[in-house]
């Protein structure tokens, strides 16, 4: 783990969660499907805030929903 934390993305249980496929959700986020993989599998290196806003709307989430920040180990 990093020294300073780490943000992860929930975005694989949000897609159970609401039931919707992995396709149909690139295609309703105007996302390509390499795209959304890498946010599910959480190796995206830098977020886009546009990519986190269609992400959100689409699964009528909050933002603190999709991300979480996780604290240094000690």
């Amino acid at each position: 783990m990093e020294r300073y934390g780490t943000i992860r993305i929930n975005l694989a249980k949000l897609i159970e969660e609401n039931g919707i496929s992995k396709n149909k959700l690139s295609q309703r986020a105007e996302m390509q499907r390499t795209q959304l993989n890498r946010y599910c599998n959480n190796t995206i290196a830098r977020l886009d805030i546009d990519v986190l806003a269609r992400l959100c709307t689409v699964l009528e989430c909050e933002i603190g929903d999709l991300l979480e920040f996780v604290p240094p180990e000690k």
